[in-house]
């Protein structure tokens, strides 16, 4: 599993950094899923989370792989889904921002809980949620300052296509995502870190 996990990984990788539509906001965009490579890598003996995580994190790599090569605001895809739907914008970035609450939320929540740092219930909940929007909140101030270092790249790398309330639109999509992945899969995730827990 471990294997198809890396090269799935590395597949996406490679073809995102072939051609993408500008080289700077590739890297930006892509960084985050190099950093998580190497921050899964060596943790991995000490460490190992769920397969629901390792899944999931994989997920939201992907999505950034894709919006780096193609950038946020142009990718085909959604282009195609706002012909459909009528949006006037690509709403991939929103896609991401989903992600950035969704998968947070289940990383965040197998560290509290397996490091017993605090008990299930609630409070998990609540705390889980504060994570999530914290890191949503601090992505929002590196890509401001990012931007504002960069000059022209900084539509392409912030993605705010004209929309004036981007920034909160996307802390409001990562605190729904994260709501969803709690909801949804605490039970399949109770059980996955049980199993790791007995093992």
């Amino acid at each position: 599993m471990a294997a198809l996990w890396v090269l799935v990984y590395f597949s996406i990788l490679i073809w995102s950094g072939i051609h993408p539509k500008d080289g700077l906001t590739w890297l930006l965009e892509v960084l985050p899923a190099m950093i998580a490579f190497v921050l899964l890598a060596a943790t991995r003996r000490r460490f190992p989370f769920t397969s629901l995580a390792y899944f999931l994190i994989l997920i939201h790599c992907l999505i950034l792989m894709v919006g780096g090569h193609y950038t946020y605001a142009e990718v085909p895809l959604f282009d195609s889904l706002g012909d459909y739907f009528g949006w006037q914008r690509n709403n991939y970035d929103k896609l991401g921002h989903l992600a950035q609450g969704f998968v947070p939320a289940i990383v965040a929540r197998e560290i509290l809980l397996r490091n017993a740092v605090i008990a299930s219930g609630k409070w998990v909940f609540f705390i889980v949620i504060c994570i999530c929007l914290a890191i949503s909140a601090l992505y929002e101030l590196i890509e401001w300052g990012i931007a504002l270092a960069s000059g022209k790249a900084a539509e392409a790398f912030l993605g705010t296509q004209g929309y004036v309330w981007d920034t909160q639109s996307d802390m409001a999509y990562a605190l729904i995502g994260a709501i969803i992945a709690l909801v949804l899969l605490d039970r399949m995730h109770d059980r996955q870190i049980k199993n790791i827990s007995e093992n």
